[in-house]
């Protein structure tokens, strides 16, 4: 089942109506920004109901739409009885489409994409260095990339989880 896309005016419109924005983006990328209207439920939490009624309307996002075109089953599930949309676009769409959100750069950048970077500089110094210096440091960017396998096969990412730890992933209220 396929959940109907709606321009972010749409999305806006209906939001002013009083129906219900879900970001179901994890709580860093939220707090990161957000639509102000917009309630974090993170998709690995979603519940099997949203408490919406017959009568109501639930409007889903993420950030560029992948998640919630890949999740319509289950956000169509949640959001039963109620009619259910996706914003077109995420909340890139609504940012495109001149809409406010709420940004606090305060927050540290959401996790994934310190893996992606970290991970990046890692595999760049390797070959640098490996070219400059000596070809032993070439082993640095392979010892990534097969930590980068190794988390897409089982999920476990060790880079993810020490990052988690580093002192400017701390939640600020």
């Amino acid at each position: 089942m396929s959940l109907p896309l709606i321009s972010p005016q749409k999305a806006h419109a209906l939001v002013a109506e009083g129906a219900k924005l879900i970001d179901i983006r994890d709580v860093d990328e939220y707090a990161r920004e957000h639509i102000a209207v917009a309630q974090c439920v993170p998709l690995n939490t979603l519940p099997a109901g949203l408490n919406a009624g017959p009568g109501e309307t639930v409007i889903f996002h993420c950030q560029s739409g992948a998640r919630t075109s890949g999740n319509a089953d289950r956000l169509a599930l949640a959001a039963s009885p109620a009619q259910a949309y996706v914003v077109e676009g995420g909340i890139q769409g609504w940012k495109q489409a001149g809409l406010p959100t709420v940004e606090d750069t305060s927050q540290p950048l959401p996790l994934m994409r310190q893996v992606q970077i970290t991970a990046g500089l890692l595999i760049l110094l390797g070959v640098v260095l490996g070219y400059a210096v000596s070809s032993g440091f070439f082993l640095l960017s392979g010892f990534v990339g097969a930590g980068l396998v190794f988390a897409g096969v089982t999920g476990f990412c060790g880079m993810a989880r020490l990052l988690n730890m580093m002192p400017w992933n701390r939640r600020t209220s």
